[in-house]
């Protein structure tokens, strides 16, 4: 992969209402007043980049079974996050879905109607 993702998840995750960047374990996340939408990792699954988010339950699930070279089950969460690789050809488009998504489940009501 030539290009570096960070900067377009970067891109997705500041457009959202008081998303705000910091680091985890030295690699970026983004969170919404504490609460994590998007982690991004160049160390796990070992030997892969890629990202991991909340999604509903079911959609993990869904996901990694329909296309297990482009989803993945995160490390240290359960089944109501999906991880994305970003080392194969990412649908840019389907991520920012997959990030509203999450954003719509964590991010406190006032915020979410400021998407409308």
């Amino acid at each position: 992969m030539a290009d570096d993702p960070v900067p377009r998840l970067r891109e997705l995750c500041l457009a959202l209402p008081e998303v705000a960047e910091r680091l985890n374990h030295g690699e970026p996340s983004w969170t919404v007043r504490r609460r994590t939408l998007v982690q991004y990792s160049a160390r796990h699954p070992v030997d892969r980049l890629g990202f991991w988010c909340p999604a509903p339950l079911g959609e993990q699930e869904a996901l990694v079974a329909g296309d297990p070279e482009r989803f993945f089950r995160p490390p240290f969460v359960g089944p109501t996050w999906v991880g994305v690789y970003l080392d194969v050809p990412v649908d840019w488009v389907e991520v920012r879905e997959l990030i509203v998504e999450a954003y719509r489940m964590i991010a406190p009501r006032k915020l979410v109607t400021r998407l409308e």
